[in-house]
């Protein structure tokens, strides 16, 4: 009965990698099928190198979350931990982003090189957390302007009603 957890994790981990590998041959394949031997036409070198652009993007994340789903085992053999949790957000969400929309980039390029656009999105994001992540080492005074009078009044009574002690007042009944 010990480590059914841990093993538990790793049969998920395994099954969540797979799927994984599943997406990322089904868009190569489409790719290559529609757009490299249908529109042969039309190919050019740029989508080669669009090509070489999403199979890096899925190529990296891949690896970090391989490396975060891989178990430990003790030096005899025994499974000591199956892995990181693959459903929880953090980083691990973030790389499972990157692969989707490289997937969905992937896969409307075909229609239309517009869809490249798409990435965009990535680097906006990391940008947009940044400065949450960077805001927080700036003064506490430097965020915001001048105090108004009602929101000042407001903030001097809560003080005042915190420093006193607070009063317990109850009915006598007779």
């Amino acid at each position: 009965m010990a480590n059914q957890g841990a093993k538990k994790r790793k049969e998920e981990n395994a099954r969540h990698m797979a799927r994984l590998r599943y997406l990322i041959i089904a868009c190569n394949v489409i790719y290559i099928l529609v757009r490299m031997i249908i529109f042969h036409s039309t190919f050019t070198w740029k989508h080669w190198i669009g090509l070489a652009i999403t199979s890096a993007a899925y190529a990296i994340p891949y690896l970090q979350l391989a490396s975060m789903a891989k178990p430990t085992y003790a030096d005899g053999g025994d499974l000591i931990d199956g892995g990181f949790d693959m459903t929880t957000g953090g980083i691990c969400g973030y790389l499972h982003d990157v692969m989707f929309i490289t997937s969905f980039v992937q896969i409307a390029s075909i229609i239309s090189g517009k869809f490249w656009y798409t990435y965009l999105v990535i680097p906006g994001f990391g940008a947009y957390k940044s400065f949450g992540f960077i805001k927080g080492f700036l003064a506490p005074g430097s965020e915001g302007g001048e105090e108004d009078e009602k929101s000042r009044k407001k903030r001097e009574k809560m003080e005042k009603r915190a420093t006193r002690g607070r009063i317990m007042k109850t009915r006598n009944k007779l």
